[in-house]
Formats: structure tokens, sequence, C-alpha cells
């Protein structure tokens, strides 16, 4: 088992989360799914959330992450759901007539 470390603390924290699209429409396919996932790689990147390992399938999503304890599990899914579901819905029309 392998440790992260903080200023003042030592933690494995590893949550299994799963996002589904609204009404389970399929739309996670193509382009917007390669978006999606680089989108959540940058705010994990960003928030010093690991990604363990994840999936996307075209309505859902699963991640195992690892999120430092100064971070609350509502808040890094916050994060993530937020600016990724924004940027989405910006960049690609298709999501704008669904939504």
């Amino acid at each position: 088992m392998e440790y992260r470390r903080g200023s003042h603390s030592l933690f494995d924290l590893k949550y299994h989360v799963v996002f589904c699209t609204k009404y389970r429409f399929r739309l996670l396919t193509g382009q917007v799914s390669t978006r999606a996932r680089e989108l959540i790689r940058e705010v994990c990147a960003a928030n010093y959330i690991d990604i363990v390992s994840g999936s996307m399938s075209p309505d859902h999503v699963h991640l195992l992450i690892s999120v430092p304890p100064s971070i609350s599990l509502s808040k890094a899914i916050q994060y993530i759901k937020g600016k990724s579901s924004r940027k989405l819905l910006q960049e690609f029309e298709v999501l704008q007539k669904k939504y």
C-alpha cells in the first residue's frame, strides 16, 4: 500500500464515484468522451487529486480517486463535475440542444 504525504499527514483516502448523465442520455461518445476525460484529468491535477483508475461509458463515468484530507469528498466532486460540465456545454453544440 502506498501512502501519500501532506505537510502534517500521511494518508490513503480512496473513493469510488460514479457520475451519470442527466436522464442517462448516451452522450459521452467520440469527441465528447475524449474531451471529458481531458477535463477531468486537468481538474484533478489542479486540486491534487490522484486518479487511481477510471472508465467512461456512454452514459456514466467511473472513477477511483485518492483525495487529500484537506478537501472533502463533496468539494472534490463539485470541482470535477462543475468545471467539466460547464466546459463541455460551451464547446459542444450537441449538448446545448439536449440540455
